[in-house]
């Protein structure tokens, strides 16, 4: 099987506040929208992309309920997550996990997204020293 696309699709009734978010704070871009289903793509040459619909779209599989915010989390992975965190929190986005480093080896803030969300922006960075050891 070669892929076209892969996405999560999110069930959620705030289609036009979840493309306000990821195309005001991440520059998504629309590459569909109706009033019951949008796809977003985020620019870049390893694009990535969201799908969202609402609990009565007219085709509708059968099982996805509405998401309830939890259980989810979608990780971008930046090179420098302390610009990012500055930018977002300048720009007025509330930080649901503050910049922080991580033992294992990451420097991460945290976001939720209209829908409820998850947003982890993380970069990598050296772990603590030992800190993998005690996994080996």
């Amino acid at each position: 099987m070669e892929l076209q696309d892969s996405y999560p699709l999110i069930t959620t009734s705030r289609l036009s506040e979840v493309r306000d978010f990821y195309t005001h704070w991440f520059a998504f871009e629309v590459g569909f929208e109706s009033r019951w289903f949008l796809l977003l793509t985020s620019p870049g040459e390893r694009p990535f992309s969201l799908a969202f619909m609402t609990p009565d779209h007219p085709s509708r599989p059968p099982g996805p309920e509405l998401f309830s915010g939890t259980g989810m989390v979608v990780t971008f992975q930046v090179a420098d997550v302390a610009a990012e965190h500055a930018r977002l929190v300048e720009d007025g986005l509330t930080m649901h996990y503050a910049l922080h480093d991580e033992a294992w080896g990451q420097r991460r803030c945290m976001v939720r997204d209209p829908a409820g969300v998850l947003i982890d922006i993380v970069e990598q960075i050296a772990p603590t020293p030992g800190y993998w050891e005690q996994y080996c």
